[in-house]
């Protein structure tokens, strides 16, 4: 929410006001650069291109224009201790401002519905969450989230009977909050939502510690189920940096539309608002952290790596799993599946599998030929069997 005129950047020590300009400066370049990267790894790699990302990416979005179009004028705002930019921006940057924050819950209360759909039901996730879904539901995001911002704001529905722009000794801008308005909005965009996303992964860890404990033994689902459960981790961590930095914020909001605008020491509600908006930094070095994947695409952007080469090895772990379920599968095949040799004179053996070594010690990965060195085909002769062959004159061929 914006950010208001307080007497911590107002002091009169110089050397406190530059810190805090470095520290302020230096989060709006992470948040800006960090969720510019995310945008870029998603885009440049074909590994990252899933539904799911779909969510983390409009997350990004959002983040970045938050950094782009808020915390450039928050910051002057907090460093200059006056709004200087008249009434009618200082309407559109509160806006601005209680968009973003609400897209961003939205955001993160749909990745945690698409995470519970993932790791709960996986055979009817694509039934369930298809491009379709995804799409109607990001329009929607935005379209609510600009709904109860500007509109809101606009329409007069947060005010105390007093312009957003309070002047008294020096102009400020801030968000009004009357009761009705701090009640309705910190629940329906905030606590709501919180409540339900806890539910939600408390569900989803539940499900995925009783499943490891199921297949702890069983190697293929293992596999199959390790990428999902990780990304769960990254995405819980994700809900919970968002937790930490924007619930005191959102309790402050809270108790303002109970007490009135001036309830709450204007330091205080500086910095759990700044305490927020490091949720936007934080995001994109959490991706970096927790997920694999990620780090890969970061490696490649910062080390300049070709695109085949980073897509090559995410490719190959991405068949890891596949490989190991199908060599969990092999030998039971093999046990049942006999094998076919061809001889010297063009028949085909038949011989169970285990037998191979006991009839001439013939590897059966390798046809016999004959004693010119040319494979005589499958067209002479009628199949027979071990029995048949240890009766055989013949010497045995040589094995090409």
């Amino acid at each position: 929410m914006a950010a208001n005129a307080t007497d911590f950047s107002c002091l009169d020590s110089t050397a406190l006001k530059v810190t805090v300009s470095v520290v302020l400066t230096v989060l709006i370049l992470i948040t800006i650069a960090g969720n510019v990267v995310v945008c870029l790894a998603v885009g440049l790699n074909r590994r990252l291109r899933s539904l799911t990302n779909c969510f983390i990416v409009s997350l990004a979005v959002t983040d970045l224009l938050l950094g782009l179009l808020v915390l450039p004028f928050s910051a002057f705002y907090q460093l200059s201790c006056r709004w200087s930019f008249g009434k009618v921006f200082c309407d559109i940057y509160t806006s601005l401002d209680v968009m973003l924050c609400t897209a961003s819950i939205l955001n993160l209360f749909m990745i945690s519905l698409d995470r519970y759909c993932a790791v709960t039901d996986p055979l009817r996730y694509p039934v369930l969450i298809t491009p379709l879904r995804v799409a109607v539901s990001l329009v929607l995001i935005w379209v609510i989230s600009i709904t109860l911002s500007f509109l809101s704001i606009h329409l007069g529905w947060n005010s105390r009977n007093e312009t957003s722009m309070v002047t008294h000794t020096v102009p400020k801008c801030k968000v009004q909050v009357n009761l009705v308005y701090g009640l309705v909005d910190g629940l329906v965009t905030f606590y709501l939502p919180l409540l339900v996303m806890c539910i939600t992964y408390y569900r989803i860890f539940k499900i995925a510690r009783d499943q490891a404990k199921r297949i702890h033994h069983v190697s293929s689902w293992k596999a199959a189920t390790v990428r999902e459960h990780k990304a769960t981790v990254t995405l819980a961590a994700v809900m919970g940096a968002f937790i930490i930095c924007w619930f005191p914020y959102f309790t402050v909001f809270v108790y303002r539309g109970l007490r009135g605008d001036d309830a709450i020491n204007e330091v205080f509600e500086a910095i759990v608002l700044w305490l927020g908006y490091a949720n936007s930094a934080l995001n994109p070095i959490l991706y970096a952290a927790l997920n694999r994947d990620f780090r890969m695409a970061y490696q490649q952007l910062f080390r300049c790596r070709p695109a085949g080469h980073a897509a090559h090895e995410m490719s190959l772990r991405s068949n890891s799993s596949q490989l190991s379920r199908n060599q969990s599968r092999e030998p039971r095949r093999q046990e049942e599946k006999p094998l076919k040799l061809q001889v010297w004179s063009g028949a085909e053996v038949t011989v169970p599998r285990g037998t191979t070594d006991r009839v001439w010690g013939v590897s059966p990965y390798r046809p016999w030929r004959g004693s010119q060195g040319k494979n005589r085909g499958r067209g002479g002769g009628k199949p027979f069997t071990a029995s048949k062959v240890k009766e055989s004159k013949c010497d045995p061929p040589g094995v090409a």
